[in-house]
């Protein structure tokens, strides 16, 4: 099983291809991110409604607008 994950910005796809090739025989997946915005929409007055504990280990918005690209543990 693969046991890192490198999240590339779909900003610099040129980058993301450079590292699916360069990653290929090791045990990392690379992946474009697919995030569009934020999921949890909140209406007027309202929190947004959770259904429990947020499961991301870290925030990677900072590292893929520093360097085009963020690696985590799956």
């Amino acid at each position: 099983m693969k046991r890192l994950l490198i999240i590339a910005s779909r900003a610099g796809p040129s980058q993301y291809r450079y590292l699916k090739h360069a990653f290929e025989k090791e045990y990392i997946d690379v992946i474009l991110d697919r995030r569009v915005g934020a999921r949890r929409q909140r209406q007027e007055g309202t929190g947004p409604v959770r259904r429990g504990k947020d499961r991301r280990q870290r925030d990677i918005v900072k590292d893929l607008q520093t360097f085009g690209w963020a690696v985590v543990r799956r």
